[in-house]
């Protein structure tokens, strides 16, 4: 996972690190080129590699792999400003 985090870290993209997983935020290409390359790093040395991915595509501007999260914590910092659904 290291070697991977690096190739990501290096590649430009935003992301976020979680306990479960790496959100990559940028277009198709740039992303499943970072996906390939941590592919070929692992494939040196690993007998199985095993990867899940969620493409989540909306049409907007970048930059919402931070907008969102600051949205949220935003509205827990104005509680008037929750909704419920």
């Amino acid at each position: 996972m290291a070697r991977c985090l690096e190739i990501v870290a290096n590649s430009g993209l935003d992301y976020e690190l979680h306990s479960m997983g790496t959100i990559l935020e940028g277009e198709w290409h740039e992303v499943f080129a970072v996906v390939q390359k941590c592919y070929e790093e692992l494939q040196k040395d690993c007998q199985r590699i095993s990867c899940s991915i969620k493409v989540d595509y909306r049409r907007g501007p970048a930059g919402r792999l931070r907008s969102k999260v600051e949205k949220v914590q935003q509205l827990l910092q104005n509680p008037k400003e929750r909704t419920t659904t």
